[in-house]
């Protein structure tokens, strides 16, 4: 069983608190639809960029903005299914994060797949690696050094297994703590033959989702890592082998964990307290309900909707999937492209009328 070793700091508690009143505050704020729907899919946006990039794809925000729009860009063509991939499961995740129970194995097997698909061999996808695998470093004259080995792969099930239980088990650690101890103990397992960090990451993020930390869904942790990976990298390596690790105390990746979630929720809260503070006098509501969400979260996601698309989210009839998306085009958070059969919706320019 996973039994991580650590302390925590006055700094940690601190922290923890501030983080605790920034969510207090953001959760009171209201804000009109279309501008949290702007926030949320500007979030969307520098995840799938952020993750991806830690990982060595190249492309730069605004091109995963124009992929996430369906548009075509002039790169290589791997580096934009990276970026689809990620864009699916974060759909995905917002799918799992509506289910009152916590995720489990077979959740973490169709995140991975999601990600993975169309990169590798199908027997890679969405499947516990069958052999080893090793984390390298490429050197100057280019040759690799292995700085990390994980465990031998007839273990990975059960200590997946067993981490997801100690998740289960521990409610008493705060969620944010938990939270970045799962994002270490995954990378350490490292499940799979690639797409580790990725699916870690999106792990971390669907725990804290139902965990009822997701901060308006607008908090990009992501970010803090990329913006200096040697560090994360660094954060995270507390021994060369799998044993080593599990004697390794965890209270230095610990406070960088929690000192980078303070420094992205109090983006959130500059963001938010921005955008809050200016009334729209002639917005009936500011509030959408639980069927409207999900059709955001779905246009966040994939760049579009078709009323078609809602019959399936929501098993309603093709004249109320209408209605609805009408609503949400008269109170500005979606615009309505084409005409006819080939009619769908997207996200409405901030600031401007549909």
């Amino acid at each position: 069983m996973f039994s991580p070793k650590y302390t925590i700091s006055n700094q940690i508690l601190t922290q923890l608190s501030e983080i605790a009143e920034i969510k207090a505050l953001v959760g009171r704020l209201t804000l009109l639809p279309e501008r949290e729907v702007f926030l949320r899919r500007a979030a969307v946006i520098k995840m799938a960029h952020t993750s991806t990039s830690i990982e060595g794809n190249e492309l730069q925000e605004y091109q995963v903005a124009q992929v996430a729009e369906g548009r075509k860009i002039n790169a290589e063509e791997e580096q934009i299914r990276e970026v689809k991939n990620y864009l699916l499961a974060l759909r995905e995740i917002d799918k799992l994060s509506e289910s009152n129970s916590n995720f489990d194995t077979s959740d973490i097997l169709e995140i991975h797949q999601k990600v993975i698909e169309g990169l590798t061999g199908k027997e890679k996808a969405g499947i516990f690696r069958l052999g080893p695998v090793y984390i390298v470093n490429i050197l100057l004259d280019g040759q690799e050094e292995v700085v990390y080995t994980p465990p031998k792969a007839p273990e990975v099930s059960k200590l997946i297994n067993d981490l997801i239980n100690w998740l289960g088990e521990n409610s008493d650690i705060h969620p944010i703590l938990r939270a970045g101890l799962f994002h270490y103990q995954f990378e350490t397992i490292h499940p799979f033959p690639d797409g580790n960090g990725r699916t870690g990451r999106l792990m971390t993020l669907l725990f804290l989702y139902q965990s009822g930390w997701d901060f308006k869904k607008i908090l990009v942790l992501e970010d803090y890592y990329n913006r200096n990976r040697k560090a994360y990298y660094q954060a995270l390596q507390t021994g060369e082998t799998y044993k080593d690790r599990q004697k390794a105390g965890l209270s230095g990746w610990l406070e960088y964990f929690v000192a980078g979630f303070l420094y992205e929720a109090k983006r959130v809260k500059d963001q938010v307290l921005s955008l809050s503070g200016i009334g729209d006098l002639m917005a009936t509501r500011n509030n959408l309900d639980k069927d409207e969400l999900q059709i955001v979260d779905f246009v966040v996601t994939m760049g579009q909707i078709t009323s078609s698309d809602v019959v399936d989210i929501l098993n309603v009839p093709k004249r109320t999937a209408q209605a609805k998306l009408k609503g949400l085009e008269d109170i500005k958070v979606l615009a309505k492209m084409g005409a006819g059969p080939t009619t769908y919706y997207v996200i409405a320019r901030k600031g401007k009328s549909t």
